[in-house]
């Protein structure tokens, strides 16, 4: 029996896909639901996607790109997608998250997030899923400081390269800007990963510790984000990822 494989998409192809979505998908939901919606997104590359001190594109660059509705009353979906390294487990070569959440305003500076995000490896070869599942909560002040905590009900465990099973995980983060000058800006973040473990051993509870350091420089729409990233070597005993020891990283982004 012959099977049949869906086409890959090329980086090119799956950019030019995102921006054919951000110029139909505005009118028809607003049509679908009769309701006022605030529309937003942004489009990115990165030298290397860095998520949680791991490299998922193993140090290679990748485009990203975000779509997003708003209502007036704080309520807030979207979705969100990466290039990644193919050859990296669970040998997709993109990410794809959808999220859903809403913004409570506490006063004119501070503002609290809940949201919930289901996140997929589209074309992935492994045999068994790693998608997954979070809640997060969030709180923010202006835009220069955020505390965020997260759960993963159903975390994929890892010893070193290889997959063991699911267990609940928790990540504390917290993020800064600080302006120093028009447009430039100091930025600074630290996370800690917690898995809970199934038992003892190599399956017993263990986390690692990542940060960033570095500067942005915003103008008009375009942001440029160049940063120092680590990660404690725990890293490598939960994912199959290269984890950020000492790299430097650049983001370009436009926001629309």
């Amino acid at each position: 029996m012959v099977h049949s494989h869906p086409a890959k998409l090329t980086p090119a192809r799956w950019l030019l896909t995102w921006t054919l979505m951000t110029v139909a998908a505005p009118h028809a939901a607003a049509t679908a639901l009769g309701t006022e919606l605030t529309w937003g997104g942004s489009l990115a590359v990165t030298s290397d996607y860095i998520y949680r001190g791991l490299s998922e594109s193993n140090g290679r660059a990748a485009l990203q790109a975000d779509l997003h509705a708003d209502t007036p009353q704080g309520t807030f979906a979207g979705a969100w997608a990466s290039t990644r390294d193919r050859a990296l487990e669970p040998g997709a070569g993109y990410d794809f998250e959808i999220y859903l959440g809403h913004r409570f305003d506490l006063s004119s500076a501070w503002n609290a997030t809940l949201s919930a995000r289901s996140h997929y490896f589209p074309g992935a070869t492994g045999e068994v899923s790693d998608d997954f599942q979070e809640l997060s909560a969030v709180l923010t002040w202006l835009d220069r400081w955020t505390l965020s905590a997260s759960a993963i009900p159903n975390a994929v465990r890892y010893w070193y390269y290889r997959r063991l099973s699911r267990s609940p995980a928790g990540i504390a983060e917290t993020t800064g800007q600080w302006l120093i000058g028009e447009g430039l800006f100091v930025t600074a973040g630290a996370g800690y990963y917690r898995s809970s473990g199934t038992g003892a051993g190599r399956r017993a509870a263990t986390g690692y510790a990542y940060g960033n350091a570095g500067f942005a420089f915003e103008r008009r729409r375009w942001r440029l984000d160049i940063g120092y990233f680590f990660a404690e070597e725990q890293a490598r005993q939960l994912f199959p990822y290269p984890f950020a020891r000492h790299r430097v990283a650049g983001t370009l982004s436009w926001r629309f």
